[in-house]
């Protein structure tokens, strides 16, 4: 709930921006981003001998699910920072993005993470003949016990 309200707090600093010729930036919350350059790190030290292309079979429940799903929540939190902000916000934001390399990062990581056959196993109602349900064409409900 409280991240769609911290952009409005660079939207009042945004006027204080002066048109310099070098490429102006903006993080977005610095304690949001030293945890995410952190998380970085320690993706990357798990998925490192995965290349791109091939995926990591991660088992539920593990450290290191524990760890990739702090990541893509962390993520998550961004982007909802990232829909709350203005426009010119958004420019700003995206240029550290880009000058940290975080959202390359990003997509090398879910590349790796990505399950080749996403087969959805979840409780569904069995019909027969129909074709394989996957995470693409099931709606999933993410409900925490």
């Amino acid at each position: 709930r409280l991240m769609p309200e911290l952009p409005k707090f660079d939207d009042e600093d945004l006027k204080s921006y002066g048109d310099e010729e070098e490429e102006l930036t903006l993080s977005p919350p610095a304690a949001l981003m030293s945890i995410l350059a952190t998380q970085e790190l320690l993706l990357e030290n798990i998925l490192e001998c995965i290349p791109v292309g091939e995926f990591a079979l991660i088992q539920p429940l593990s450290d290191e699910f524990c760890l990739v799903l702090g990541y893509l929540l962390t993520w998550k939190l961004t982007l909802a920072f990232f829909k709350a902000a203005s426009s010119q916000l958004r420019v700003l934001y995206s240029q550290y993005l880009r000058r940290t390399k975080s959202l390359n990062k990003l997509l090398y990581h879910l590349f790796r993470l990505m399950p080749e056959n996403p087969v959805f196993s979840g409780p569904t109602s069995e019909v027969p003949n129909k074709d394989t349900k996957t995470f693409f064409t099931e709606e999933l409900h993410l409900d925490v016990k």
